[in-house]
């Protein structure tokens, strides 16, 4: 069935009521076998065999454009102005000016101010009459539904005007309503925009220009100063600064030289480069990223759930308490049944849900966008409320909080040799052991400029050390277990060691059989950013931050002592870590686990949150988390809890505020206050509150 999966962009999209109708035709067609609508992304997942025409068939109802995919066709920017929809409304509110003037200057019921009405309504409210009367008939009700009753029972009782005006302020919310998704669709929009379409290689001895889709593994990319790179690969040669922001979300440039890797959508700013392909355009780094945003447009979140759930029982509750309104005040006390009808219809409008069911989609659509446009990759509108509801957060120490990366912090001698003579020993005996370590010490070298020794008889004591020839005398290098074995360490010796390991760095010894000649001492180096992140992350309300790693006690209570940490679990293996966020789940409620997305994986998955860095260059990261922070910096973590933070709390409001609005206006029907306009000014008006108050999540520096 693979093979007939087709997927389509879609324009013309307006409302969740129209998506639905549209896949349900979908689904109707004979040879299609399942199909998937994403109303946020505004993507269609077809199996089966069916055409663009069929498919536009389908959606004629709500003028629905379907293309391809990978479609060369422009998206034409239509001025909202030029909107068929928009034009329409224009036109309504023209006429019931005009209307009103008449009103005014002939009478309400002189045949031609009705006239002036009647166009109004028919000409704002035709398209909504079609589908209202064809649910209707079918007995399904939605907004659309209840606007008709609405409007015709309004006409059969001689309001005229307030048809009128019911009709243009609805026709402006929906209006309002298609803008605000079409303006959180941007997001997505913009990301696809990102990476070029066309891509210049080189085969052989020819230089080419092809589309993005030729391009083959292997191909070699040329890329000028100044051009996006066209596709993820590997620098074969050339050094360039380039800007990884789309990427990210750093906004200094990386230095990048052979053996980097490069991603498609990135700048190159100063050198040329050549890149050799390492991966399909539907396997890029913005791709997967591109896919994982609609997707998690698509997923719904708790809020929404909850919404679309109280949304199937209110609409009929409505029906029912607006039916009630009209006819027991007349059937039983006597009422007019001309102002109790009237007072039935108002109830109706007021009731109807649209700032309810916009009142989460459109934040969760705005805030997903804005944070893949600031290297956050947020997969589903249930990670981004949880992430909101974050009081702890663990960290694996290193790689995370630390630079992952060991540096020689101190070099202490005991005997007459210099500090680059003791790393030219230790070098030698270290060249050819790939331990971090031994890293640490090669790289110290060629800062220190050390002679370059050669070693012989070179054996290793496994978890110890090493021992080698140099120079004719032959040197151990290792811990202190491996000395205290040889010869006595004297007391001022072993307080030295005492004193690093206690600040939290790994010690090794270097000297002969019978003499110890100094020590050199290892740090994994704590990321400058981190302890400013842990003091943000307070401030923000996160109530504990405690670090999990691998290392010794001493090691880790010295690295979260001095990042201000809560709480430090040290000596811990994978599995460990699992118990560990399983205890704090219990303990805290909440908790997010952030790692390298690699080895902490089962704790990523355990977590309410796994928030994995370094997302842009591992697959593992983009796959196990539900966050990945694009950049190999945890910078982004602050923005990220304040933006989820900052969502729940529109959603909230949102949803209070309609709720809010509607109770209100239908006790008005208690004195008999509440009207048509009244009525239609509550629901529009909540629904416009609802928008603009999401659409604060668009801007970048919304947080």
């Amino acid at each position: 069935m693979e093979g007939n999966k087709q997927v389509y962009r879609l324009q013309g999209l307006s409302c969740t009521n129209c998506a639905a109708k549209f896949e349900k035709n979908i689904r109707d067609i004979e040879t299609v076998d399942d199909v998937q609508l994403n109303f946020g992304a505004a993507k269609l997942t077809v199996q089966g065999l069916v055409s663009v025409e069929q498919l536009e068939a389908a959606g004629a109802f709500d003028g629905i454009k379907v293309l391809p995919e990978r479609s060369r066709e422009p998206v034409k920017k239509e001025p909202f102005w030029k909107k068929r929809e928009n034009i329409t409304t224009s036109i309504s509110l023209l006429f019931t000016i005009i209307g009103y003037v008449l009103y005014f200057s002939l009478s309400e019921s002189h045949p031609v101010t009705i006239g002036a009405f009647l166009i109004a309504i028919v000409v704002g409210g035709l398209p909504l009459f079609k589908v209202g009367v064809k649910n209707l008939t079918k007995l399904q009700f939605d907004m659309k539904t209840l606007m008709t009753i609405a409007i015709i029972g309004a006409a059969i009782i001689g309001e005229w005007a307030e048809g009128a005006v019911v009709v243009f302020l609805f026709a402006l919310s929906e209006a309002l309503e298609s803008y605000s998704m079409d303006k959180a669709r941007q997001s997505i929009k913009s990301l696809m925009d990102i990476a070029p379409k066309r891509a210049t290689i080189r085969r052989g001895n020819q230089t080419m220009e092809i589309d993005v889709e030729d391009v083959q593994i292997g191909d070699v990319l040329v890329i000028k100063p100044g051009q996006k790179i066209a596709m993820d690969g590997k620098v074969l040669t050339g050094q360039s600064s380039v800007n990884q922001a789309a990427i990210t979300g750093e906004s200094i440039p990386v230095h990048k030289t052979s053996g980097d890797e490069v991603f498609a959508g990135t700048i190159n700013e100063e050198g040329s480069l050549e890149v050799r392909v390492t991966k399909r355009v539907e396997d890029t780094t913005i791709a997967k990223i591109i896919h994982l945003v609609e997707e998690a447009q698509a997923e719904k979140a708790p809020s929404q759930q909850f919404v679309d759930k109280f949304a199937k029982y209110y609409t009929p509750a409505i029906m029912i308490i607006s039916f009630l309104v009209a006819v027991i005040p007349p059937l039983f006390f006597g009422g007019d049944w001309n102002n109790w009808i009237y007072s039935g219809l108002a109830v109706l409008v007021v009731g109807c849900p649209c700032a309810l069911v916009v009142s989460t989609p459109v934040a969760i659509v705005t805030a997903i966008g804005n944070a893949a446009r600031n290297g956050v990759l947020i997969k589903g509108g249930i990670h981004l409320e949880e992430a909101g509801r974050l009081e702890t957060i663990a960290f694996d120490k290193t790689g995370t909080l630390t630079e992952g990366k060991p540096e020689v912090t101190d070099i202490v001698t005991f005997a007459d040799k210099s500090e680059t003579e003791m790393v030219s020993i230790a070098t030698a005996i270290e060249e050819y052991s790939q331990h971090p370590l031994a890293t640490a010490i090669k790289r110290k070298a060629i800062r220190l400029q050390a002679i370059e020794y050669q070693a012989e008889n070179f054996l290793s004591y496994t978890g110890k050390g090493a021992k080698a020839t140099v120079q004719g005398e032959e040197y151990f290098i290792g811990n202190p277990a491996l000395f205290s074995e040889m010869l006595t360490i004297d007391n001022e010796a072993q307080d030295r060691i005492n004193q690093l390991q206690i600040e939290g760095k790994t010690v090794m010894l270097l000297g002969t059989n019978h003499e110890l000649l100094g020590l050199i001492a290892v740090a994994d180096q704590i990321r400058k950013s981190s302890k400013s992140i842990i003091q943000k992350l307070h401030k923000l309300g996160i109530k504990q931050t405690v670090m999990l790693t691998g290392d010794n006690q001493s090691t880790g209570v010295a690295i979260g002592s001095s990042l201000g940490l809560s709480e430090v679990k040290a000596e811990l293996l994978p599995e460990d870590k699992l118990t560990i966020i399983n205890g704090l789940k219990a303990k805290h409620g909440h908790v997010a686990m952030v790692g390298d997305g690699i080895n902490d994986a089962p704790a990523l998955a355990t977590a309410n949150v796994g928030i994995a860095m370094g997302g842009a260059g591992t697959d593992v990261a983009l796959e196990t988390a539900d966050i990945a922070l694009m950049a190999d910096d945890l910078e982004k973590l602050p923005y990220m809890i304040s933006l989820s933070r900052k969502t729940l709390t529109i959603i909230k409001q949102n949803i209070s505020f309609a709720l809010a609005l509607k109770v209100l206006a239908l006790l008005l029907v208690i004195p008999g206050w509440l009207t048509l306009w009244i009525a239609i000014f509550a629901d529009m008006g909540a629904t416009l509150i609802v928008v603009l108050n999401s659409m604060r999540l668009i801007k970048k520096g919304a947080v």
